[in-house]
């Protein structure tokens, strides 16, 4: 199981998590969230994902983030389309292109980087019930699905929706699992990693802060330790 650390902020405590080695950091690229990340992100070991974390945001906005940040993953917190997924995707290959022809010949210019890979990860918001069809659209173009808490932010509410509700998950597309986890859920998340749901990762955030975007790093190691080194 993987761990993503969500809503990294200060570089000084970026710096700090990634010494834990998650396997995603997430930062927020949203400007009403209290998370919302302005700056540098500082160098990663290539094995820590960076996802930037967007709401309804203009595809080429969101794209200019994409490539400013070289993010290896999107996650989509807000209404958008398959459609608008789509879009994403098209506008990376052109961009690239564009490039390309431009420094055609130019013998010092690096390639620009391939987003072929990249990893779209669509948000949907659970409470005590959910209508699993609404995913169909989405299985064949998005690579994970993250469920959160439906709350008043979108996300980062603090608060745990009822995981019994994915005992109705039908399909095999792994997701991240979110909203409201923390050290006192150990002994839950043990007993739901025994199904035969395809949980692909623990998306942390508000529970391991001192305030909103500093992560608690001895909380978050023990976490880590207990959970997904499955020390228990």
């Amino acid at each position: 199981m993987k761990l993503k650390v969500c809503g990294m902020k200060y570089v000084e405590n970026i710096l700090q998590v990634a010494e834990l080695q998650p396997d995603y950091l997430g930062f927020i690229f949203y400007d009403k969230s209290k998370r919302n990340f302005e700056g540098i992100i500082p160098e990663l070991a290539k094995e820590i994902k960076k996802a930037g974390v967007f709401v309804n945001e203009i595809p080429e906005i969101l794209v200019s983030y994409i490539e400013e940040y070289q993010l290896d993953a999107i996650q989509l917190h807000g209404d958008e389309s398959v459609d608008y997924i789509k879009s994403i995707r098209k506008l990376l290959s052109e961009s690239r292109a564009s490039f390309i022809e431009q420094n055609k010949g130019r013998k010092k210019v690096k390639k620009p980087k391939s987003y072929d890979n990249l990893e779209i990860i669509k948000v949907f918001g659970i409470k005590n019930e959910f209508n699993f069809e609404v995913l169909k659209p989405y299985l064949d173009i998005v690579d994970y699905f993250l469920f959160d808490t439906k709350g008043k932010e979108r996300g980062g509410n603090g608060v745990k929706f009822d995981w019994s509700v994915l005992e109705n998950y039908p399909f095999d597309k792994p997701f991240f699992l979110s909203g409201g986890i923390g050290l006192e859920d150990v002994e839950q998340i043990q007993i739901i990693r025994k199904t035969n749901l395809p949980i692909y990762a623990l998306d942390v955030n508000s529970k391991f802060e001192n305030e909103p975007g500093k992560k608690k790093i001895q909380e978050l190691k023990k976490f880590k330790e207990i959970v997904i080194s499955n020390k228990m």
